[in-house]
Parts: structure tokens; C-alpha cells; sequence
């Protein structure tokens, strides 16, 4: 069953006042969590509206994608909403004048994708979604109430607006001419005329601006993010989502930076193929880490921090770079539980139910007495956050640990995380940009085995590097060469 929703206003935008829309009916005003997404999926009891503000050019998308991207990681399922991709589905941009208030017709086609926009967030949340992100500039008080009255009152919902401040000319240029001018909106057009466009479509939204209000709008649950987090305000937040996201918020910053990943240098267990354990580097591990501290040395990277584990071949691996260094706990190899200092196949003779079980859900998959992928990423959260507020950070390394990094910085899937090929004696050169990070992939030169074992397309077989015979001469030929 549907039913019309609709507001009248007196007063407001001519867009806010055409908004109607058709919503599924919900009786209960929440609904219930589809079983098998893992233990943190009843974290999400009620689905929420995370609602952007702000200005154009004030970093609304960059917060909102790098929020779905924080929120999705932990396993809340969420996804964005962009406004503007509505409406260029549904004309194309000439020039600033379609943003004019007295342009009646594009206040229209603007209000019809406002309207498209969030019943597609209703019906996704409906469906199954946990948070949906309404990226819009949001700039008035009544279109942030007819907001309020679609997701709170009639869908019953929980609604949080996030708002993007922004005063500082240069960040305001920067995100102009490295994100904007770069948008289908001004595909053919000369930068500098693009750039003159979208600083007078700035200037129409300003006549209409009204910021969040702690008076005005005292129902409302929000936040104000200043200047990308130099400073937040925090009014009315509400539960465990609404908290996590402001202190997520509250630690992010722009501030260019690199950060460097590497797995430890190969160690005497992945010499023998056994998973896990605290060993040794080996010969041709020592000698990487050597490799890398000259690798870093070249970079010349000010401000470097390094990251290890506690365990003994990334405290090796790291031993050679000259820069401050730090020990985490959280950054252990995943715990293999009983199946730690087994091979493969080991684990395959000892243990065959549990082998093929974790190859069907590798991430959710917890070892008996030791860990799952869901539990790892649970466990590096404090570490992510830790990231986010460094300048330049290397971070030595294990292979699970890594892995549930780059699913972070890249938006991967938890289908996609526990497959990530993260081979030894690499150095993974991550650069934030715009709405993601570029990736490089920089080999050392340093021969090593390889440990990656892909997704089997049937779960339960072994692969036959893996197998007993293959490993022992590999690791034989490995010390001969290494003796000679």
C-alpha cells in the first residue's frame, strides 16, 4: 500500500513548496534485520537518514561517501544519495541560471528530483538498507522540516543532518577547481569559465541560506562540521549510529598526506607454509627490510610515523627505517585460534568442516578459539580512526591486518576484503584524492613466496602449491640459494 505525502508552506523556496511524494506505507515505523549479515548488523535497529548541508563546494559529497565508506566497513549497510546525479538524469546543465530562484521551471524539474531522490531512500531502507545518506545542499528551514515530516513522522525513521561549513577561501577554490570543474556539469567548458559559473551558482544558494539553528530547529538532531573538521557542533545527537558518526566526523581532516602499507618481510612460517605464529624473518625477509629502509630514506618523507605490531617479524621488517615508531596491539595477524602453526592442508586433514566453512564466508568465518575477518575489522576500528588524524604513516603489517585496511581506503565489499592480494615485499603507496584514495603498487625486488590463496570456486579444495609436497620444496630451494 502507498499513500501521498505532502507539505504546504508558507514562505521557503518555491522548490520546497512542490514537494510530494509517494512513499511505501511501514505500520511499525522500523522493521527487522534480515538474518545472516553477522552479529553488528543488529547495531541498526531503526534505519537512519543521514541528511547533508550546506553550500556547494563545502565538501558535503566528500564527507558524505567518506562516511558510507567508514559505515559499510563496520558492516552497517549504507549507500548515497546524490542529488545532483538526479538532476543531471534529468536535463542537462547550461549554465548557473537553472540555480536562480526565479527560474520557475528549473525550481520544478529541481523539486522533482528532490522528491525522486528521497523516496528512493525510503525504498531502499525499506528493502533492507540501515543508513541512507541524502546528499543535498539541504539549505533551508523548510526543506529540512518537509525532510523531518517524510522521514521521522510518517516513515518513522531517525533522521541526522550533518552540515558543511566552510569560510576559508582556499579550501573552497581547491574543491572548485579539483572536484567541480571536473563534473559532467562542465564536461566542454573552458576551467576558467567553469570555474566563474559555479562561483556565481554559489552566490544563488546564498540568497536563500538559512544554517542549522539550535533554536529555530531544536528538534532537530545534527552536527556542524567547520572548515572539514577543524572544529564541530553537536546538537541533539541520539544512539549508537549517531554517536559513531560524530566521532568518526570529528576525526577527519584534508591535510595531504601519504600513507605507506607493507606486509613484514618474509618470515620462516611462510617459508613453511604454516599460517599464523610469532617466527623469525627469514634470509630473504632480512634482507627486505633492509631494502625497505633504504626505500624509505630515499622518500623523504617529513613527519613519518611508523606502525608495527607486536609481533616479531614486523618489528624486524621495521628495524631499518629511521623515523618514530609505534606498537599495536591491534595490529596482530588475525588470530588463527587451533588452527595456528598448521598449513593448509593441515588444517584440511584435522579440521575438513571448518576448512570448507570458512571458504564459503570467509570474512564472517570465526576459527574456533581464535577470530573472524567481522572481529579483525572491529578490532582495527581504533586504529582506522588513528589514521585518519596522521599526517604521513607507515604501517608494517600482516596479511589479514592489511587487507581489512585497503577495503577501508578502497570501499571494498566484506565479499571482496578477505581476497585482497597483498603480496610480500611490496610497498602499497596510498594517496587520499578527491572521493577515494590512488593506489600504488611498488615492488622491492626481493624474491618471496607467495601466500595469497584466491576464493576456490569449489569451498574446501586445496590448491596444489599449498600441499605438503610443493611446500617443502619450495622452502629446500628457497635455503639452498640462500646457502650458496
Amino acid at each position: 500500500m502507498q499513500r501521498q505525502l505532502s507539505t504546504s508552506f508558507h514562505g521557503g523556496s518555491e522548490e520546497d513548496r512542490q514537494l510530494v511524494i509517494l512513499l511505501p506505507r511501514h505500520p511499525l515505523g522500523h522493521r527487522m534485520i534480515h538474518p545472516g549479515r553477522g552479529e553488528r548488523a543488529n547495531y541498526v535497529n531503526t534505519p537512519h537518514v543521514i541528511a547533508m548541508c550546506g553550500l556547494p563546494a563545502r565538501g558535503k559529497t566528500y564527507i558524505a561517501k567518506k562516511l558510507s565508506r567508514y559505515l559499510n566497513w563496520i558492516g552497517i549497510n549504507t549507500k548515497v544519495f546524490n542529488l545532483g546525479e538526479y538532476r543531471r538524469m534529468a536535463t542537462p546543465l547550461k549554465s548557473h541560471h537553472f540555480f536562480k530562484q526565479e527560474n520557475v521551471e528549473a525550481m520544478s524539474v529541481r523539486a522533482q528530483c528532490a522528491l525522486d531522490a528521497l523516496e528512493d531512500v525510503c525504498k531502499w531502507l525499506e528493502a533492507g538498507g540501515e543508513v541512507g545518506v541524502f546528499d543535498a545542499t539541504n539549505t533551508t528551514f523548510e526543506r529540512r522540516q518537509l525532510i523531518r515530516e517524510i522521514i521521522v513522522d510518517k516513515m518513522g525513521y531517525k533522521l541526522f543532518f550533518v552540515e558543511s561549513v566552510c569560510d576559508d577561501p582556499a579550501i573552497i577554490e581547491s574543491n572548485i577547481r579539483q572536484v567541480k570543474i571536473t563534473s559532467p556539469d562542465y564536461a566542454n567548458m573552458d576551467k576558467e569559465a567553469a570555474v566563474e559559473d559555479f562561483l556565481q551558482r554559489i552566490d544563488h544558494y546564498h540568497d536563500q541560506y538559512q544554517t542549522l539553528d539550535e533554536v529555530e530547529e531544536d528538534c532537530l538532531s545534527f552536527m556542524k562540521v567547520f572548515n572539514t573538521g577543524e572544529k564541530v557542533l553537536v546538537h541533539k545527537h541520539e544512539g549508537h549510529i549517531q554517536s559513531r558518526i560524530v566521532y568518526y566526523l570529528m576525526n577527519i581532516h584534508i591535510t595531504p598526506r601519504t600513507i605507506y602499507l607493507t606486509r613484514h618481510g618474509e618470515s620462516a612460517n611462510n617459508l613453511r607454509g604454516h599460517i599464523g605464529g610469532d617466527s623469525d624473518l627469514s634470509p630473504r625477509g632480512r634482507q627486505y627490510a633492509a631494502e625497505l629502509g633504504r626505500f624509505i630514506e630515499n622518500q623523504k618523507i617529513p613527519h613519518l610515523r611508523v606502525w608495527t605490531s607486536w609481533m616479531k617479524r614486523t618489528i624486524q621488517t621495521a628495524r631499518n627505517i629511521d623515523a618514530p615508531q609505534e606498537r599495536w596491539r591491534a595490529l596482530n595477524e588475525l588470530d588463527a585460534g587451533i588452527c595456528e602453526e598448521l598449513t593448509y592442508e593441515e588444517i584440511l586433514q584435522k579440521y575438513p568442516e571448518d576448512f570448507k566453512a570458512r571458504d564459503t564466508d570467509k570474512f564472517h568465518y570465526r576459527y574456533p578459539r581464535g577470530e573472524s575477518y567481522e572481529d579483525l575489522v572491529a578490532r582495527l576500528e581504533p586504529v582506522i580512526m588513528e589514521l585518519e588524524r596522521q599526517e604521513n604513516v607507515i604501517v608494517v603489517g600482516h596479511q589479514a591486518v592489511l587487507r581489512c585496511l585497503l577495503a577501508y581506503f578502497l570501499d571494498k565489499s566484506a565479499d571482496e576484503l578477505p581476497y585482497i592480494h597483498v603480496p610480500l615485499h611490496t610497498v602499497i603507496k596510498l594517496t587520499p584524492v578527491a572521493y577515494g584514495c590512488k593506489v600504488e603498487m611498488i615492488p622491492i625486488g626481493i624474491e618471496a613466496v607467495d601466500t595469497h590463496r584466491p576464493k576456490p570456486q569449489v569451498p574446501g579444495h586445496l590448491e596444489e602449491k599449498f600441499r605438503r609436497p610443493n611446500v617443502i620444496q619450495s622452502a629446500d630451494s628457497i635455503a639452498q640459494r640462500s646457502s650458496d
